[in-house]
């Protein structure tokens, strides 16, 4: 067993719809000094969709720049993107534009929404100067393949010398966008078969070809419109920020890691960020827990993950009151 002394690694995911990763990571870490005498190493983590933007701000240093956009209804709002390293980066979240949350469930319209204030936002740090933007685009609201986007690019006079960097939380590719997510953006079965023609018929019109191209389909499309016109590199987005957070020497560093997101199930396995905390934890030998809003592994897929306990909590004060029983596990 590590040293005492060695601190706890707190890497949570947003509790989506509820808590941020910040407001989860403080909570457990609470808890945590409550028992230990190592202050806690408080990692709050994003996968390229909500919660990016902040997280690789308070990793990489820099500010935050108000921008006009519009949400996925066409409706005006006021957003903001990051720039880092002295201006040279750019961060954009597209969530904060074209969020699905930011759409009232009753208002909800797959085959209306639109990414045109993604594009708003892209185009806005691009005029900065910065040389390279990076775009976190998960938890859209729209599935129309980008061209929302990729008109109000246009609009705007392109994109410069820019370069794109998409961080992608799926490896849903282009032609599947609207059959995998579109239901929960509001679309019914024979709404998912005209999206899904109109998203093969985009894809003809592009450079190249989208289609059977991983991470392609995130955002309704959004990232196969920027690989397809603009030549976006695509990167996984959890395996982004890790870099950026410096998640490997934090990991070899700590006695035990604690991680954290609203539901684990399955789908964690299929490459969401707590999971490739888990394995990479594992590979360090270094313990790996959980505290969850709710927890549906069984007891292989938690074998799988190697993560040894699990406890449930859905407030801040239950998240804290984890914090504290899992130092038994510790």
């Amino acid at each position: 067993m590590p040293s005492d002394e060695r601190p706890v690694l707190v890497a949570p995911d947003s509790f989506k719809g509820t808590f941020r990763a910040s407001e989860v990571a403080a909570a457990i870490g609470r808890g945590l000094q409550s028992s230990l005498t190592a202050a806690p190493d408080l990692m709050p983590v994003a996968d390229g969709g909500e919660g990016t933007l902040e997280v690789l701000l308070v990793a990489l240093g820099g500010e935050t720049v108000g921008a006009e956009a519009s949400d996925a209804l066409r409706r005006p709002l006021k957003a903001g993107f990051g720039l880092v390293e002295d201006g040279d980066t750019a961060i954009v979240e597209t969530a904060q534009a074209i969020g699905l949350p930011l759409i009232a469930e009753d208002d909800r319209d797959a085959e209306a929404a639109s990414s045109y204030g993604a594009g708003q936002l892209i185009a806005a740090a691009a005029a900065t100067g910065a040389s390279n933007v990076v775009v976190a685009v998960g938890g859209s609201a729209s599935s129309d393949g980008g061209a929302g986007a990729l008109e109000a690019i246009d609009d705007a006079g392109g994109l410069g010398d820019a370069k794109l960097t998409v961080c992608c939380d799926v490896n849903t590719p282009f032609e599947q966008a609207a059959e995998v997510f579109g239901p929960q953006k509001g679309a019914d079965e024979q709404a998912v078969k005209r999206l899904t023609a109109r998203l093969n018929a985009l894809a003809q019109s592009f450079p190249r070809d989208p289609r059977s191209v991983a991470m392609t389909g995130c955002a309704g499309g959004l990232s196969g419109a920027l690989w397809a016109q603009y030549g976006a590199s695509l990167e996984p987005g959890a395996k982004f920020v890790l870099a950026a957070l410096d998640a490997d020497r934090r990991i070899l560093s700590a006695r035990a890691v604690i991680v954290g997101e609203g539901r684990m199930d399955r789908t964690t396995l299929e490459g969401k960020i707590a999971a490739e905390i888990a394995v990479r934890a594992r590979q360090a030998g270094v313990p790996c827990h959980a505290i969850v809003g709710s927890n549906g592994l069984d007891r292989l897929d938690q074998r799988i993950l190697d993560i040894q306990a699990i406890i449930e909590a859905s407030t801040l004060d239950e998240i804290e009151a984890a914090g504290r029983e899992i130092v038994a596990y510790l």
